[in-house]
């Protein structure tokens, strides 16, 4: 199989060759792994026993896909990754935002795959083997897994999409055993000695479903593209797409997080979750466990990389996409070996994730405002502007950089950082809102009511040279959520 040679360029029409299916496999078979199933474990970690941490996982994934799977319909249109598309809204130059996002959310779940990945395996083959579970031994599976990361994400889409459908079906084998395997110490009950984490049980339940349930969805705000752009919108409509997406990644997160969950109850797993899930295995489910661990955490790292590696080029265009998938592996790499060794688990996992939910999320809702309006159409020569390091354009706007969207994210996530609550930070606003981390509401919703106020619909947003922005064009034809039959992406992009 040849390595994949496609950057954040736009996909020609004849390569775009996958469809619906393929998005259903790889959002489900990626997220079939350790790196998702921990984030089952978090309820359970914060004090509430099985239907408080199945409820709030359940919630918050439901709200965090309804957002989220629009953002596949962009890069449908488009055939680019979905930071290059946001500079529709953001300018050429301001994408770089939707760019830095998605590389430090692709980042930390890359690191956090690896790393508890690699401490599952550590566990099981010293429970197999009797070895040593010292830093040097973590540090060599650290590193071979890292390697073999590299690996599927250099090689690109099309190994990474045979990946996720093995997985899909052996990691669902796996889990479904472990079902059995963890059964006989299976409780309801919180862990021992894990009170309530923010003090009672609704600013806790709340906390959990966006630190458990919402994070995985919002994860995914800029990796969507990455899979939709291989599909072609002149074979199969936005509405297919758009359940497709739906579909695949409600089934592919809640199965491996109610997973965890499970397994966090029956092995009493509060302070960590590693440790605990190996101890109580029994010794035939060690060699099943061990496999989960080793092939889940390299599909989904693997796609994860994937995706900072096109961050990565599309924020330094001189470098090839192999080349930045290289550096951002070291990168990640760096961060699991923090991880490990001088962070705490819980405190970086769920600080992490509600910072990044809280910059993200007014990010999404202005893209989507702006699909919304341009009703699916856009310009895809002019959306590589800052790729082929020229300059103009439709999306040139002020210096290649849409002044307004700018400010609108901005203001969104300041005011999401301010309200947020995280074990390691808490943000001036939440006794506004009586301790209760409200921080994504509120920075999607002030991000895209300014975005709305400062781009009025009847305005029209104009480039450098006066001409429309695609932004207020009403003459494309078609709701962009819906049906799309009559796509612009030519198959030269334009």
């Amino acid at each position: 199989m040849p390595i994949e040679q496609r950057g954040v360029d736009t996909i020609p029409e004849a390569e775009r060759t996958s469809g619906p299916r393929d998005l259903i496999s790889i959002l489900l078979g990626s997220n079939l792994c350790l790196g998702v199933i921990v984030f089952g474990w978090l309820p359970p970690s914060f004090g509430l026993g099985l239907w408080p941490s199945v409820t709030a996982i359940v919630a918050g994934t439901a709200v965090g896909v309804l957002v989220t799977s629009p953002l596949a319909l962009v890069s449908l249109r488009t055939g680019t990754n979905l930071s290059t598309s946001s500079g529709a809204a953001f300018g050429v130059r301001g994408r770089l935002i939707g760019s830095v996002v998605g590389l430090l959310l692709a980042l930390g779940y890359t690191a956090l795959t690896l790393w508890i990945g690699g401490d599952v395996m550590i566990g099981t083959l010293a429970r197999l083997t009797g070895m040593s579970d010292g830093g040097a031994v973590h540090s060599l599976v650290y590193a071979l897994l890292a390697g073999a990361t590299v690996i599927a994400a250099v090689f690109g889409y099309q190994l990474l999409l045979r990946l996720s459908k093995a997985l899909t079906l052996g990691m669902t084998a796996l889990l479904a055993l472990g079902l059995f395997a963890y059964a006989g110490d299976f409780t309801t009950a919180a862990p021992p000695d894990t009170p309530y984490l923010l003090g009672s049980f609704w600013p806790t339940w709340l906390f959990a479903a966006v630190a458990a349930g919402l994070s995985g969805p919002v994860a995914f705000i800029t990796l969507l593209g990455d899979y939709s752009r291989y599909i072609s919108p002149s074979r199969h409509s936005g509405r297919t797409v758009l359940r497709s997406t739906a579909l695949g990644l409600t089934v592919g997160l809640l199965l491996p997080q109610l997973f965890g969950t499970f397994t966090a109850l029956a092995a009493r797993a509060g302070l960590d979750y590693a440790g605990p899930l190996v101890d109580a295995s029994p010794g035939w489910y060690l060699i099943p466990l061990l496999l989960a661990a080793t092939a889940g955490s390299v599909g989904n790292a693997g796609l994860m990389l994937y995706s900072m590696g096109l961050d990565l080029d599309a924020i330094v265009p001189r470098a090839s996409r192999t080349t930045a998938t290289v550096i951002a592996a070291a990168v990640a790499t760096l961060f699991v070996f923090l991880g490990h060794f001088a962070w705490d688990a819980q405190s970086a996992m769920t600080s992490f994730v509600l910072l990044l939910t809280a910059v993200g999320t007014p990010w999404a809702v202005i893209t989507l405002q702006v699909h919304r309006r341009n009703r699916g159409n856009y310009d895809a020569e002019a959306l590589q502007v800052f790729n082929r390091r020229s300059r103009g354009g439709v999306y040139w706007f002020s210096k290649g950089w849409e002044p307004r969207a700018a400010l609108a994210w901005a203001a969104g996530a300041a005011v999401g950082l301010a309200a947020v609550s995280t074990p390691l930070y808490e943000g001036p606003l939440l006794p506004l809102t009586g301790g209760v981390d409200c921080s994504f509401v509120l920075s999607g919703l002030v991000g895209g009511v300014l975005y709305a106020a400062l781009t009025p619909r009847g305005a029209g947003s104009r480039s450098s040279d006066g001409t429309s922005s695609p932004a207020d064009d009403r003459s494309a034809a078609g709701p962009a959520f819906e049906d799309e039959p009559e796509a612009t992406v030519s198959p030269s992009g334009a």
